[in-house]
């Protein structure tokens, strides 16, 4: 009979939020071997008698000083071979979106904390230790993918934004402009998306824009929209809308 492998397992965690229009990723500077002085994914070992998401809760909160703002999915399972010199690690990759966070605070094997632009850590070479920028392009696909055939882009607005917000935020994920009028169109044409609050905001010299909020009773991470907002499919077609990217008064 062949004996069991046993080897240790790991969470890591991709954690995504939108700063100034751009969508950015939480990084550690690991303070110890392997990789010493690296960018990494904040995570670590899983302890005896944990579930994943605990870990994955625990180790963001030893390594960045952040308590997880909302729901941990488990995106997959890497390894175990040749993603770490010290081994076989399983590692077990958590997403984690908000609107927003608390300060970063360095602790445990962390020698600092940060949000870093995604495109500058998914380039090649990337600045990322172990088989992160893998991960991580995970993540960011998985995130572009969601927002497509669910409500979670609201996930990375506050509780009431404006159409222009909601659009900004899903530029910044796909990493393309958008048309503000066919994106105001099919955003508050899809049955069971975003309703008005009944509330403006001057967003500029233009009239003031309506405020929106998430459908009543929508799970924005399980709620499917139908009919789906789809992303930009080409280069040619994101180019083609490049300059719809300020605010638009219309909205």
């Amino acid at each position: 009979m062949t004996k069991p492998l046993t080897i240790p397992v790991a969470v890591d965690i991709v954690a995504l939020t939108v700063i100034d229009h751009t969508l950015h990723a939480l990084v550690v500077r690991r303070g110890i071997e392997p990789f010493t002085d690296h960018l990494a994914l904040p995570g670590g070992f899983l302890r005896e008698g944990e579930q994943t998401d605990e870990a994955a809760a625990r180790e963001l909160e030893e390594e960045t000083g952040i308590t997880p703002p909302g729901h941990l999915e488990q995106l997959r399972s890497y390894g175990p071979l040749g993603r770490d010199p010290r081994g076989p690690i399983l590692s077990v990759a958590h997403l984690l979106l908000a609107p927003s966070f608390s300060p970063t605070r360095a602790g445990g094997d962390a020698a600092g904390a940060l949000w870093h632009p995604v495109d500058a850590l998914l380039t090649s070479p990337s600045p990322l230790a172990f088989d992160h920028a893998r991960i991580l392009a995970d993540g960011v696909e998985r995130a572009r993918s969601k927002i497509e055939y669910s409500p979670l882009a609201t996930s990375f607005c506050g509780p009431e934004f404006t159409i222009t917000q909601l659009r900004t935020t899903y530029e910044a994920i796909w990493g393309s402009a958008l048309d503000p009028r066919n994106f105001h169109r099919k955003a508050t044409k899809t049955a069971s998306f975003i309703v008005p609050t009944g509330g403006t905001v001057r967003e500029g010299a233009g009239r003031p824009a309506a405020l929106y909020r998430l459908a009543p009773g929508v799970d924005e991470t399980a709620f499917v929209l139908d009919p789906p907002l789809r992303r930009p499919t080409s280069p040619a077609q994101a180019s083609s809308t490049k300059s719809a990217s300020a605010p638009s008064t219309q909205e």
